[in-house]
């Protein structure tokens, strides 16, 4: 067996790093991402958010949680109680199909809600690509899970990694050290992924690679295709 390997079976085994690992899966969950990731863009560039004040920053962050964080976690639990899943970890890809469809309509009206916003306050424009890119990566999660099964932790942090890339283009703040946290951070959720035997290599890799490219998808789609910054 591959010393690699072994190595990767010691730490699995660790119940302290396995603990470490659950906790970073939780606080890191895919259902949580689309609120923190909000609050952080505001955080890191707030002229991008047209220095709306904080109280409409909370009912934005409200919204949101209601339809990326509220829904879902009913629909999921709703599901389990009825036996259409057999575990609210949703382990199997089988377990993914029904809350995967809820998710896409949840967010899809998230976005729907904040593209129509009228003025004087308005959603800008990097907003409407993250909620963009969010819809989009889970049909694409939702597809490739037809076929093979993917890590939907690291899908979130693709699109925390792909959505930084696109601030860091359209915005003039430096955001270097923020993006190179969030490859940080995305290593240590891929890394607890494997450390409790969720998913494997090509699951994770795969994951990052679908959450990034669903963002930049969603940045030319929104820029160059419906002119909204024109």
């Amino acid at each position: 067996m591959p010393q690699s390997h072994l190595k990767l079976g010691t730490l699995t085994e660790n119940k302290f790093l396995r603990s470490l690992a659950n906790i970073v899966s939780i606080i890191c969950h895919p259902v949580f991402m689309p609120v923190i990731l909000t609050f952080v863009l505001y955080g890191i560039n707030r002229t991008s958010f047209g220095n709306i004040p904080k109280n409409t920053l909370y009912e934005w962050l409200a919204i949101l949680a209601l339809n990326t964080i509220f829904f879902p976690l009913v629909t999921i639990f709703l599901l389990k109680r009825l036996n259409f899943i057999e575990s609210i970890k949703l382990k199997t890809s089988k377990d993914r199909i029904i809350p995967l469809i809820a998710t896409m309509i949840f967010y899809f009206w998230a976005y729907m809600v904040f593209k129509n916003f009228k003025p004087p306050v308005v959603a800008p424009p990097i907003l409407k690509i993250f909620l963009l890119g969010n819809f989009w990566g889970i049909i694409a999660i939702f597809m490739v899970n037809i076929f093979k099964k993917v890590s939907m932790h690291a899908a979130a942090a693709g699109g925390m990694i792909g959505i930084l890339i696109i601030t860091m283009i359209i915005s003039r703040v430096n955001i270097f050290m923020p993006l190179m946290i969030s490859i940080l951070i995305a290593g240590i959720i891929g890394s607890s992924r494997l450390v409790l035997r969720a998913h494997t290599n090509g699951e994770i890799g795969l994951g990052y690679l679908l959450g990034i490219l669903a963002q930049l998808a969603s940045y030319f789609y929104i820029t160059k295709l419906i002119n909204i910054f024109d």
